[in-house]
């Protein structure tokens, strides 16, 4: 078989191409600039955002209902009322959908990113709450994996906020214990299969709470947590009611576990 001889325009090109990955990369200086008042507005842009901007304060300055409590978050050691707030809404949303008992919800605290100051809560005020796309999903679990959902949240911050149950813990750090019934009181049949919400990060693997990835049956019901919560504060507004804070009491944590909890040296 003949050779073949490169002709006189591919040794040029190849010469090239050697001569370019040769090269340095030309040195580039850069200089960093403060955005300050001094620079001024692209008039062609602000023709485009001015419109798109008065439309969206528009919106986010509407009034949705008054909390004349406000709802908080909770702070060493106080009860998550706003996240119990949630968390009901999420629990009462999926019955809706499904048209069937959901016996439990769960969320996570640092899904939760403001308070609800107490006076009027406006749009703006949902939207900064829950900042994120999370949607509403419902899943399967044994009444087994809820009291380990739950365990796993008490060790996790002190107990992720949640619908339907109460949980108590008793002893000490080193040596507590935890009994989690329905919200009635009644025991919960760790045989038992009962429907769940949460949120599809959770369920994905989230925040440390991994018997929720062992959800069956997933649902997704194409709501968002901020979606419903905005229809919550609406429909309460409709009915001429204001949104209040639930009752605590869904945690009962002695101080001293509390303490170990945040230190992380507990275990249950």
């Amino acid at each position: 078989m003949p050779s073949v001889k490169p002709k006189p325009a591919s040794l040029l090109l190849l010469a090239v191409v050697s001569l370019c990955r040769a090269a340095e990369p030309p040195s580039v200086k850069t200089e960093v600039l403060p955005i300050t008042a001094t620079i001024s507005d692209d008039a062609d842009i602000q023709k485009v955002i001015m419109p798109l901007a008065a439309e969206i304060k528009a919106t986010f300055d509407q009034p949705l209902v008054q909390a004349p409590q406000g709802l908080l978050r909770g702070r060493r050691g106080e009860e998550n009322l706003l996240g119990y707030w949630v968390a009901d809404v999420m629990r009462q949303s999926a019955q809706g959908v499904l048209g069937s008992p959901v016996r439990f919800a769960i969320t996570n605290a640092g899904g939760l990113r403001s308070n609800l100051r107490p006076g009027q809560v406006k749009v703006a005020d949902i939207f900064e709450l829950m900042p994120f796309e999370n949607e509403l999903v419902v899943i399967e679990l044994t009444g087994a994996e809820v009291i380990q959902a739950v365990r796993e949240s008490i060790i996790r911050r002190g107990g992720e906020p949640c619908s339907g149950v109460r949980a108590v813990v008793e002893g000490t750090p080193e040596k507590a214990e935890l009994k989690v019934t329905w919200e009635d009181g009644t025991p919960i049949d760790p045989a038992v299969t009962v429907k769940v919400a949460t949120s599809d990060y959770l369920y994905g693997g989230g925040d440390s709470i991994p018997s929720l990835k062992k959800g069956r049956k997933p649902f997704t019901t194409g709501l968002t947590l901020r979606q419903i919560l905005l229809d919550q504060c609406g429909s309460l507004a409709k009915g001429r009611k204001e949104l209040l804070p639930p009752p605590p009491g869904r945690y009962t944590i002695p101080v001293p576990i509390q303490e170990a909890i945040r230190d992380k040296k507990f275990s249950l």
